[in-house]
């Protein structure tokens, strides 16, 4: 009896020396800040459900709030700043609410200014006619993905245009919350589901849209395909 009350006492010291110490303990994830939690909450808009953004996979640089930001562009600007990864709408008195946003290669390219000619609510996706012919997947959708959870334009666009000439770039939302501050489009500019619907109800047609030019280095690695939205212009909503 004393043997075995023996070993279960130094039992303890065995499994601890069997234990790699070395391994460094997994942080916690930080805190939620409540405000951010409910600001990206799920929404329900009547035609679909946005699910809740996990905050914990998003950098908090690139969470929306409002900040000093000092410019010569009137009130109502949206300005793209894409070597930033970050969106400002022009507010008075020197602020903007900023919103964090992914680009693309393309879209270190492309800069000046446009005016938003439309807004679509859930718009259509149109694959490339090049990822048609080599994805099995977007076959199907050749003439047009509907509007949905699973469409990779999200909840909402602006379409941008240069007098009557369409740029072929969009401000829309994205079913891939951690390509936020991150250059893996096409080129268009995607933002958080939540915050392109909010964005979109700030901003009417006929919004003024600044690109500003790009000068750094262009990040390399694959890029993803977007939309050919013409084809099926008159079919969004």
């Amino acid at each position: 009896m004393m043997d075995r009350r023996r070993f279960l006492l130094a039992a303890p010291v065995f499994l601890a020396a069997c234990t790699d110490r070395s391994r460094p303990e997994l942080a916690a994830p930080p805190p939620v800040d409540p405000y951010y939690a409910r600001i990206y909450q799920e929404i329900d808009d009547g035609r679909f459900t946005v699910a809740a953004v996990d905050l914990t996979q998003i950098d908090p640089r690139f969470l929306r709030r409002e900040v000093d930001y000092d410019t010569t562009e009137q009130p109502g600007t949206i300005v793209v700043d894409p070597g930033a990864h970050y969106l400002y709408l022009v507010r008075p008195g020197g602020r903007a609410i900023r919103y964090g946003v992914g680009v693309g290669r393309a879209g270190f390219r492309w800069n000046g200014r446009a005016t938003v000619a439309r807004k679509a609510s859930w718009p259509v996706w149109t694959p490339p006619a090049a990822m048609v012919k080599r994805d099995p997947k977007a076959r199907p959708w050749a003439k047009g993905m509907p509007g949905g959870p699973d469409n990779p334009l999200g909840a909402r666009a602006l379409y941008l245009f240069q007098g009557n000439r369409d740029t072929l770039y969009r401000i829309h939302g994205t079913n891939d919350p951690g390509s936020i501050g991150l250059s893996l489009s096409s080129g268009c500019i995607r933002l958080l589901n939540q915050d392109i619907i909010h964005l979109h109800s700030q901003v009417p047609v006929g919004t003024k849209v600044v690109v500003k030019k790009y000068d750094g280095p262009v990040p390399a690695g694959p890029v993803e395909d977007e939309a050919v939205p013409d084809a099926v212009a008159a079919a969004e909503g």
